[in-house]
């Protein structure tokens, strides 16, 4: 990805704009539905803010660019706070992706008005910055949705989950780092997380774009 600095400079200022404002986006939608369920810990820690450089992890970011795998600062929230812990945790974790879902979809729709009122100008930079978003937010999305812990997944299934059953979920917890490191290492040209992940994103991706952007995929 780092190599895109060299080759094609707008690409990654682009890309990189892109992926801030997406992870800006998912970790408010985190804070705001926190706070909204009673509980104060992110607003307080102020992350109930769009400024990216709150949400932003240095050592996250350093790692997507080099090694194609990263992460933002977590969300912090007090259990003890919510009315429901289990339940209302796992709808803190789900307002992340469903955030950037919600927001993929408001740009295609914003695409294909471009093109159903002929606005050639408004394609053309919706195709060179709407393009990127929609892409990072299915993606950051969907591997979120995995249910492996540290991810959004773990706590939105363990959140309905029946008392005995959650026990033993949430007893998964220990082993998550395994479990994601497994998905993510290589296997030739590819990894296990590609072969979830991949069809499921273009799929959705094919669905997004307007016919005449599907080149880009």
């Amino acid at each position: 990805m780092i190599n895109e600095l060299f080759t094609s400079p707008l690409s990654f200022l682009v890309f990189f704009a892109a992926l801030t404002v997406t992870i800006a986006i998912h970790e408010f939608f985190h804070a705001w539905v926190a706070d909204r369920l009673g509980d104060p810990t992110a607003r307080l820690a102020g992350r109930l803010t769009l400024n990216p450089l709150v949400h932003i992890d240095i050592v996250g970011l350093l790692f997507l660019f080099f090694v194609g795998f990263g992460w933002g600062k977590p969300v912090p929230f007090d259990p003890y706070n919510l009315k429901n812990p289990r339940k209302d945790a796992a709808l803190i974790s789900v307002a992340g992706p469903l955030s950037n879902f919600i927001l993929a979809v408001l740009l295609s729709l914003l695409l294909r008005l471009f093109i159903f009122f002929n606005l050639s100008f408004l394609f053309t930079i919706g195709n060179l910055i709407f393009v990127p978003l929609i892409t990072i937010n299915l993606i950051l999305g969907f591997f979120n949705l995995l249910p492996i812990h540290p991810l959004d997944g773990f706590k939105i299934v363990g959140g309905f989950l029946p008392d005995e059953k959650a026990e033993e979920w949430y007893s998964l917890e220990r082993f998550g780092y395994i479990f994601l490191l497994m998905l993510i290492l290589p296997l030739g040209n590819s990894s296990m997380l590609d072969l979830l992940i991949k069809p499921v994103f273009y799929f959705f991706l094919k669905l997004l774009l307007p016919f005449s952007l599907t080149g880009v995929i």
